[in-house]
């Protein structure tokens, strides 16, 4: 329903996983064939791999914002103030996201590959004290006598294939490709576009009496419908049927815009924080 809007080609293993919700044997199998299994692309698309981060960005982005609306309306406040704190909120929030995504991304990337040059260094120096730790990984997982030790004879005979193996097993750390500067930036990006959307009406409040009378009103419109259809792009990524995920998205951004605007109502009346 959404693929068109990140050029997103499912892979063999999403089209197994739809085929399993949906009970289709007959799909599953032509899925599991020899020549669908030898064809299948081993690594995410460059548009797939940074999807998690827009659905992500987007959905904060839109909490955020429409948030800072909510508790601004409720205090009865200059609508002005809403474009000013909504805007501020929205760079400044993106910025330091887009920073933290950066960073985390750089961090685990630079984690990874010492690690891996740690287990190829060990194996290099000590290859029958790190073939034992291979052996005793897949006893664990119970495997015993001939079957262990061939197992283990090929997993060690391919360098390569022998510090991924640790690197998987024993450390539990997976390689991944993105890059932390395309990620920050879809991750700014998504954040900013979706976190606007609460500021539409404010934001051209002057293009006509209907929107200045009615800006959180409408504000509350094009930011439900907006939950809604990031909510429903996270089928994308979980695979929970995209209703249900709009519907949890709508429901968890209304309830923090609902606790915003109630502390906003809160604070006018026991401050009695001046209308400006």
């Amino acid at each position: 329903m959404f693929r068109f809007l990140f050029n997103y080609k499912k892979s063999r293993p999403k089209l197994a996983s739809e085929a399993f919700r949906k009970g289709d044997l007959e799909t599953h199998k032509k899925l599991h064939s020899p020549e669908h299994i030898g064809n299948e692309p081993w690594h995410k698309t460059e548009q797939g791999k940074y999807i998690g981060q827009a659905v992500y960005g987007a959905s904060d982005g839109i909490v955020t914002t429409f948030a800072a609306i909510s508790g601004i309306a409720g205090a009865s406040l200059n609508p002005k103030i809403a474009v000013i704190v909504g805007l501020a909120n929205l760079f400044a929030d993106g910025l330091s996201m887009a920073i933290g995504d950066y960073l985390s991304e750089k961090s685990e990337r630079e984690y990874i590959r010492a690690e891996k040059e740690r287990e190829l260094w060990e194996v290099e120096k000590m290859p029958e004290a790190e073939k034992l730790e291979v052996k005793e990984i897949y006893k664990r997982k119970g495997l015993s006598g001939e079957k262990l030790d061939n197992l283990v004879d090929a997993i060690t005979s391919n360098k390569e294939i022998w510090v991924d193996t640790m690197l998987h097993e024993e450390l539990g750390l997976f390689e991944d490709d993105t890059n932390p500067l395309k990620s920050a930036i879809v991750t700014f990006l998504s954040f900013v576009i979706a976190g606007f959307m609460p500021l539409i009406a404010y934001v051209f409040a002057s293009q006509g009496s209907f929107l200045a009378q009615n800006q959180f009103l409408l504000s509350c419109v094009i930011t439900g419908m907006t939950l809604f259809f990031v909510g429903a792009l996270r089928q994308i990524v979980t695979g929970v049927k995209w209703y249900k995920g709009g519907l949890e998205m709508l429901l968890v951004g209304g309830l923090s815009a609902a606790v915003a605007y109630m502390i906003g109502w809160l604070l006018e009346k026991v401050v009695h924080i001046p209308t400006l």
